[in-house]
């Protein structure tokens, strides 16, 4: 577990494991977040890593998903370009006309529209410690980040059977250019900060339960319960795709 605990709860004193003191400061519709019934989980993780079948496997245990890679080819699409190439272009040009955190920040309105039905959201595909900053001062500790993490070669055959995204070969980036760019967002920086490690080199079947123990010890709102699943989950969870990666706390 992060040293960065403590941090969070500074920032977010109104959680449902602290003091409800900092709520009169926020916005009503930010204060229901709080509620001890409801949870965000938000997965963080290379391209090929997972991050995708962890939103399938919360979508069919009835948990909504906001994909933040949306927010994105969405705006790509707006701008008359390929969201099939061009939709890192458009990541990049995001955070350069409205700062790091912009795409998070267009994510808020749509995770608190998913809550208003629902006692907990997954938002897939965060890609910054600066994004990780905006959840956890909205949420506080009902909020949950979980790193997905496979090696290069893993996430290179698994995006070529997806075929989603354009490769090199027509006219897309090179995976180890999107790892670059990515990694330039601040990744990096926000899988460190993760309270759950997930290894995907395992198979499917294995990948899923795991992520379905997640998912179950985050709807229990117990954090020490939550601690305990976690661990179980990860057991094994020691590969670092990256020498240059920085340690977890």
């Amino acid at each position: 577990m992060r040293a960065g605990r403590d941090r969070r709860l500074a920032l977010a004193r109104s959680s449902p494991w602290g003091s409800h003191s900092a709520l009169e400061t926020q916005p009503l519709c930010s204060r229901r977040l709080y509620s001890e019934a409801m949870y965000v989980i938000g997965t963080v993780g290379l391209p090929g890593s997972g991050k995708g079948e962890a939103a399938t496997v919360a979508r069919e245990a009835g948990i909504p998903v906001v994909t933040m890679g949306d927010v994105v080819r969405q705006e790509t699409a707006d701008r008359g370009l390929d969201p099939s190439k061009d939709h890192g272009t458009v990541a990049q040009a995001l955070r350069a006309e409205h700062g790091r955190t912009a795409i998070a920040e267009r994510s808020l309105p749509m995770l608190e529209d998913r809550l208003e039905s629902s006692e907990g959201v997954l938002v897939d595909g965060i890609r910054s410690d600066a994004e990780v900053d905006v959840f956890e001062a909205r949420f506080g500790d009902a909020f949950v980040l979980v790193s997905i993490e496979a090696p290069f070669e893993v996430r290179r055959d698994r995006l070529e059977l997806r075929g989603r995204d354009a490769d090199e070969t027509n006219g897309g980036e090179a995976l180890r250019e999107r790892d670059e760019r990515e990694r330039g967002f601040g990744m990096d920086e926000a899988m460190a900060r993760a309270d759950v490690v997930i290894d995907n080199t395992d198979s499917l079947e294995t990948f899923r339960s795991r992520i379905e123990t997640v998912l179950e010890a985050a709807a229990d709102r117990d954090r020490s319960s939550f601690e305990d699943e976690a661990i179980s989950a990860t057991a094994g969870a020691n590969h670092v795709d990256d020498a240059n990666r920085p340690e977890r706390p």
